[in-house]
């Protein structure tokens, strides 16, 4: 009764022989067994992180984030990526629901439907950026960015664009409607009509925001461009930034905050995301009593920064 109450770290223990006990229990290499804890109702203690990736710089910050905080509060986090793929998803989550994981916070696959589970699971689900119809509870974590894409549009066209362009994802993603939507909505504020040889969405990636910058560079019409998300940003950017000025002559309005977009190029333009925020956020729901259903949102903000090149106005006239 002593070890096991040593052990627990129970406070009716004298502290030297809690010391001699877990001495002990090194030396022989003893460790709990999470099964037997969640026998006892304990909880297993287990998070889940599902991403389609770490590559992204605000998946790779998410997670490193809700790492940090789980190991302040005692939680494991298990990362599994799931590249976007349903089935991958469904495979991952099985996976959480064997180990008995306490949470699940996930980024939902593409589409409405993949993924939905035919029965009720135990554990709590969080859901971060992106939003997917489920039959059992879940909470989710949201970004409100549309605020700070219409003002982006409005800033371009307050600078003397006409011809601006969009890079985001597509309607398969609730997070692509929405952006997209704010993006049309920013300009009609502006009195501006859509281009839609200047509008690309796709399922987002490095690779596709280079691509869809390439055209648009080939076009040569548009005078600015938006984009609707991180890697899509980051790879749009990457096409721009290896052009000189005369090839190049477009405004650019980036997604996310990388530590390069401060300096590059005398600063890029950018919706910046409260990453941070969002970690800690989903820390408080993971640790919240109950499983029902929690939404919190958090604001984005348009950060201008003064480029020479890609975040500074075209002249009017180019507009």
């Amino acid at each position: 009764m002593t070890v096991s109450r040593a052990l627990s770290n129970h406070p009716n223990v004298r502290e030297d022989t809690r010391r001699a006990v877990l001495e002990r229990a090194r030396e022989m290499g003893y460790v709990k067994s999470a099964a037997a804890r969640t026998m006892r109702g304990d909880g297993t203690k287990i998070v889940g992180l599902l991403l389609p990736n770490i590559v992204n710089e605000f998946y790779a910050r998410f997670a490193d984030t809700l790492a940090k905080a789980c190991e302040r509060e005692s939680y494991h986090l298990m990362i599994h990526l799931t590249n976007d793929d349903a089935a991958a998803e469904r495979v991952a989550m099985d996976r959480m629901q064997e180990v008995q994981a306490e949470a699940v916070v996930m980024v939902p696959a593409p589409s409405d439907a993949a993924g939905q589970d035919q029965h009720p699971r135990p554990m709590k689900v969080i859901q971060l950026i992106r939003q997917r119809p489920a039959i059992y509870p879940v909470s989710s974590i949201l970004v409100e960015d549309a605020g700070a894409i219409r003002d982006a549009v409005l800033h371009l066209a307050g600078q003397g664009h006409s011809r601006i362009g969009y890079i985001g994802a597509d309607a398969n993603l609730s997070s692509g409607r929405s952006r997209l939507l704010a993006f049309r909505e920013g300009l009609r504020a502006a009195g501006l009509t859509e281009i839609s040889d200047l509008v690309f969405t796709e399922a987002p990636s490095y690779e596709m925001g280079q691509r869809c910058a390439a055209r648009i560079l080939e076009q040569g019409r548009a005078t600015a461009i938006v984009c609707g998300g991180v890697e899509i940003s980051n790879g749009a950017l990457s096409v721009f930034l290896g052009h000189s000025r005369e090839q190049a002559p477009v405004t650019f309005v980036g997604y996310g905050d990388p530590a390069f977009y401060a300096w590059v190029d005398e600063g890029i333009s950018t919706v910046r995301v409260p990453v941070d925020s969002l970690a800690h956020q989903a820390m408080q729901m993971i640790m919240s009593d109950g499983t029902g259903e929690q939404q919190a949102v958090h604001a984005a903000e348009l950060i201008i920064r003064n480029s020479g090149r890609h975040t500074a106005a075209a002249p009017a006239s180019a507009g």
